[in-house]
């Protein structure tokens, strides 16, 4: 009865949504209310989310705060539509982020609004790189995700998705992540090599492109001395460094971003998702000030500088990044997850599961897809929202808002533990 009630509301999604849709798939029922790190059905169930939009609702579903920061930008008939003109919503939003988090960090970047997604700012990122530099080819890394557009495509690892594209994907090789042969192989050794052979096939790129922690690859996280092994290739070599803290970045592993821990100075930071601090489409370059050779109106788009959401954002960055205490709270609630997803792979009688991350952004290596997905399914059954990643969706994924309350959050790993559990 309660899949074919399930069905009916599903009727119209469908009938008219292309086969492209994944998450009303893995999660079949209308979802119509969302408060912190719950969700709500249209039949009044209610779900703990540790999906939080993939990292996109960092500070939860419609924190108050923001939500009254944008009706009464509304109400006063402030500008959301503007391409990229000069509003009071953008210059507020850049120099409020300019105190809080460039000038304690001794960063100095300019800022750059691309369209309305993360795709959008790789796109202009490997655009830039390449008109700064003259050289056309890109380094990236096994298993890495940047996006499904045509030139993110490219440098993205994944097979599935560089398959759909209809084309070859070009103007990226592909080099192996921190840890791809194993924990005592150094990779940036390899990469050192093949630069400095001029038979290796392999000619001077633009840039190299990285996570700090691979999402969509499966949770993998570098290493500090991998990482700045990396940078000081890139500098010795003239390379650009490029870090996508799409989905690692606005505080999900503890700092605000993904390489502070690293002590790096990437030449352009990818920013977006959480950025609006309420889910509303926002992506930003920062990039070096000696990089911004741009010509005006060179690279363009409709949708650049959504004013609402840099209202939102706004927001967030004076609510939660004045000081030290959401970075503290997240460190302090990772430990906690680490200790239980340790707990509950160690218990699992068939195989023990693998934890990896930072932060809170952690991943339960199933070993199989076919057992990660059993997992996530009884998951949703009991009230839990998780997905998976990986090559083979083989890691399930763990990304709960960042201020997500301890006893929420050890309910969700307790509707967890019986999954993994149960399996069947």
């Amino acid at each position: 009865m309660l899949q074919e009630r399930q069905s009916n509301l599903l009727a119209t999604f469908e009938r008219l949504e292309s086969n492209v849709r994944s998450y009303s798939r893995s999660f079949p029922v209308v979802f119509r209310k969302g408060a912190g790190a719950i969700l709500e059905d249209e039949n009044g169930c209610e779900y703990i989310d540790f999906l939080s939009g993939g990292s996109a609702l960092n500070y939860g579903h419609n924190d108050p705060d923001f939500l009254n920061n944008a009706v009464q930008y509304l109400t006063e008939n402030g500008i959301v539509h503007g391409l990229d003109m000069a509003t009071s919503a953008k210059r507020e939003f850049m120099e409020c982020f300019e105190e809080i988090i460039l000038r304690p960090r001794g960063l100095t970047y300019k800022f750059q609004f691309t369209g309305p997604t993360g795709a959008n700012a790789v796109e202009a990122a490997l655009k830039l790189v390449r008109k700064a530099t003259g050289r056309s080819s890109i380094i990236s890394f096994t298993n890495g995700y940047h996006g499904a557009s045509l030139g993110a495509l490219a440098v993205t690892g994944n097979r599935y998705y560089r398959d759909a594209a209809g084309l070859p994907p070009a103007g990226a090789v592909f080099m192996p992540y921190d840890g791809y042969w194993g924990a005592d192989k150094d990779a940036p050794v390899y990469l050192e090599k093949v630069l400095a052979d001029a038979s290796s096939g392999v000619d001077l790129p633009a840039a190299v492109i990285l996570e700090t922690v691979q999402g969509e690859g499966g949770i993998n996280p570098a290493s500090k001395s991998w990482l700045q092994s990396l940078e000081r290739l890139c500098r010795e070599n003239s390379i650009l460094l490029i870090v996508d803290d799409i989905q690692a970045g606005c505080g999900r592993t503890g700092d605000f971003f993904s390489f502070e821990f690293a002590d790096l100075s990437p030449d352009i930071v990818l920013l977006s998702k959480s950025l609006s601090g309420c889910g509303l489409p926002l992506s930003l370059l920062l990039l070096k000030p000696e990089l911004d050779i741009w010509q005006p109106g060179e690279h363009s788009g409709t949708f650049r500088g959504n004013n609402l959401a840099l209202i939102t954002a706004t927001a967030a960055l004076r609510k939660y990044w004045r000081n030290g205490e959401l970075s503290a709270r997240v460190t302090k609630t990772g430990h906690i997850m680490s200790q239980r997803l340790r707990e509950i792979g160690e218990s699992n009688q068939d195989q023990s599961l693998l934890v990896r991350g930072r932060g809170m952004m952690l991943g339960l290596d199933c070993g199989t897809g076919e057992l990660a997905g059993k997992i996530v399914r009884n998951a949703f059954e009991g009230g839990l929202v998780v997905e998976r990643c990986g090559a083979d969706d083989q890691v399930i994924k763990l990304l709960p808002p960042l201020t997500i309350d301890e006893q929420t959050l050890q309910r969700g790993l307790d509707i967890l533990e019986k999954s993994v559990n149960a399996k069947a």
